[in-house]
């Protein structure tokens, strides 16, 4: 999402040191938190300090909404792998400077590969398996004669591989043949026609399993809201009462169908929820926690305990 959107709306900064240790030593029950959203993690200059400390209180750290990954410090290289980062997905869509670089807009494809080199010689020296790494690769139109080439890279990496539909099909779309192949739909709008539901409605369960939260505390719900907040703040207000206020108990009942939309909640604006609106295809939380572990493991960035985020 373009900075030019997201940041009115949530704002530019980082997740400070002080803010994450007063969260986890208020809240010991904590045992994970997923570290990436929009923007990009490793420019933030407490992460080695945030690693370290998440390690010394046992809390488990993930990296799996997305990381470019082209700029990193030795120091945080080697602190993701001594401090063991559960996991870690990277943004590469190509398997060649010229075709990586076409959406990846001034980034560094070698870095990017040498940077997992180092993180892969690293667990050798450490002698562990984490972090887990994974190849996000968006399918369009330019890249997709570069995908069995990705795919056998991740693997000769040692990543975990996987593909996914772009947001705008309007921009470089993909052959629909190659796609349906991949997804079994060519787009986001033909998953919508087919099932009556967005493509991403299972990000609505954030709200209940892993609620987002900005880096400066603000509670966001989901990892797709970038249009404001529920009006609580963890650092505040406290994470309890953060996570249980007014605003954001309305927004769960709107997901189930049960309250009407009010312009004050995120929600309203989303397209997730708009599209549930017109179905009166509601989130479903009749659902076994087993089966949203089985989700987690087929769409990583999702059903975290805890989320903050880094602009």
């Amino acid at each position: 999402m373009a900075s030019k959107v997201v940041s009115p709306a949530i704002g530019r900064g980082f997740l400070r040191l002080k803010d994450f240790s007063k969260l986890l030593d208020e809240n010991t029950w904590i045992e994970e938190i997923e570290l990436s959203n929009y923007g990009e993690v490793f420019l933030n200059p407490d992460l080695l300090e945030i690693m370290r400390y998440a390690s010394e209180n046992k809390v488990i750290l993930t990296i799996n909404n997305g990381a470019n990954f082209n700029t990193v410090k030795q120091e945080v290289l080697n602190g993701l792998v001594r401090y063991k980062v559960r996991s870690m997905s990277c943004s590469i869509d190509g398997a060649s400077r010229e075709t990586y670089a076409k959406y990846r807009v001034g980034g560094n494809y070698d870095a990017v590969l040498n940077n997992i080199q180092i993180i892969n010689d690293l667990k050798k020296k450490y002698h562990t398996k984490y972090p887990l790494l994974s190849w996000q690769f968006i399918l369009f139109g330019h890249n997709e004669n570069e995908l069995i080439k990705a795919r056998r890279l991740a693997k000769s990496l040692k990543m975990d591989f996987y593909p996914k539909l772009s947001w705008d099909s309007a921009f470089s779309p993909c052959s629909p043949e190659i796609a349906k192949k991949e997804f079994y739909v060519s787009s986001r709008e033909e998953y919508q026609e087919k099932y009556a539901a967005n493509y991403m409605h299972r990000i609505c369960h954030q709200l209940w399993d892993n609620p987002q939260i900005n880096w400066d505390g603000k509670v966001l719900g989901c990892c797709r809201n970038f249009w404001g907040d529920f009006g609580s703040n963890v650092f505040n207000d406290g994470l309890a009462d953060a996570l249980n206020n007014e605003n954001i108990n309305y927004a769960k009942g709107m997901l189930l169908g049960i309250n009407e939309a009010k312009d004050d909640i995120p929600c309203t604006h989303c397209d997730i929820y708009l599209t549930m609106k017109t179905n009166a295809k509601w989130v479903d939380r009749s659902l076994s926690r087993k089966l949203y572990m089985v989700l987690s493991r087929l769409i990583p960035h999702q059903f975290k305990y805890m989320v903050s985020e880094y602009i």
